[in-house]
């Protein structure tokens, strides 16, 4: 996100202090944050809409191979 743009933005006043006592931030970072909630639904809602049908370039042989013997491979 090194690429910024300045705005001029009208926005309803009570919309605005409501979302800035939600975050409590200042215009910019709660602008920000709602910009990034937005995207983020937008990109949870297309990848909900593959239904699984991601291509995967995945080997299953070399996952077999990453596991640790004998159980599980998580570590605490």
């Amino acid at each position: 996100m090194n690429d910024m743009r300045k705005i001029t933005a009208i926005l309803p006043t009570r919309l605005l202090a409501a979302a800035q006592d939600a975050t409590g931030q200042g215009v910019t970072e709660t602008l920000r944050r709602a910009l990034e909630t937005l995207a983020h639904a937008d990109w949870s809602r297309r990848m909900l809409a593959l239904e699984g049908r991601a291509l995967l370039q995945v080997d299953l042989d070399d996952l077999r191979q990453d596991r640790t013997p004998g159980g599980s491979d998580r570590t605490a």
